[in-house]
């Protein structure tokens, strides 16, 4: 699956990257989910949408927030998304670098150069593909690299993951939410602490007798689990040390 928004106040520019993008894409498995004509709305539902955007082709001559201002205000919430800046001036190309862009199309877009760009977006998301963990709920489908996840725990009939940006939850068992991360390779990452409590050993600061730490929160340990959760974490953290 390959989602991607475009951003650009010129109705006339999304449209014809949209017609040419709608050629190139795989129909059953890749979409033009969304249009933005201005930067700050574009930032604004990324912020709130976390994950459910793969690929942005960002305008760099916007009035109001231009496409490098944009640009920085996604990186202070997402360090994953593709950005790919579509410019009339060859000037900007290397301002593109600072906020990671994988790339910049020169306008008017050529089919060649889309899709070059498409295939190492292809690429790039196959071999990401593994390290991801996708949560579905009734506002819509999120993507978050399994690194990034700080804990699962259950609450009544949900699990909520825990990052950095916040909570998700979704409608789901811990034990599924287990196994689904050992049959992907992660079993090693993440350890079970609790009935409740699932945690990604790169985030523990500290083991207790009855606890751990992961960024200033405390989450218990229960007896049930301590022996094998605590080798397990001090194996991880003395690892991490090497």
């Amino acid at each position: 699956m390959l989602r991607i928004a475009m951003c650009d106040d010129e109705t006339e520019a999304r449209e014809a990257l949209y017609l040419l993008l709608d050629q190139e894409l795989h129909e059953e498995s890749e979409q033009i989910v969304y249009e933005f004509s201005t930067g700050t709305a574009a930032a604004n539902w990324l912020q709130k949408h976390p994950g459910e955007i793969d690929l942005l082709f960002l305008d760099v001559e916007m009035d109001g927030m231009n496409g490098m201002e944009t640009a920085k205000k996604i990186r202070t919430f997402d360090q994953n998304l593709l950005i790919v800046f579509v410019t009339g001036f060859a000037d900007y190309v290397f301002d593109g670098y600072s906020v990671g862009a994988m790339d910049y199309l020169m306008k008017p877009v050529s089919r060649g150069k889309l899709q070059s760009l498409l295939a190492r977006v292809r690429e790039k998301l196959g071999q990401e593909e593994a390290e991801e963990f996708i949560v579905k709920n009734t506002d819509g489908t999120y993507r978050f690299l399994k690194k990034e996840i700080r804990w699962f725990y259950s609450d009544k009939r949900k699990v909520m993951l825990v990052t950095d940006r916040g909570e998700y939850g979704f409608y789901a068992k811990l034990d599924e939410v287990e196994k689904q991360l050992k049959d992907g390779g992660e079993a090693g990452q993440f350890v079970r602490i609790h009935q409740r409590y699932l945690v990604n050993t790169k985030w523990v600061d500290q083991i207790g007798s009855a606890s751990v730490q992961i960024g200033g929160e405390e989450l218990p340990i229960s007896r049930a689990y301590k022996e094998a959760a605590v080798k397990k974490l001090a194996e991880a953290m003395l690892g991490g040390m090497r």
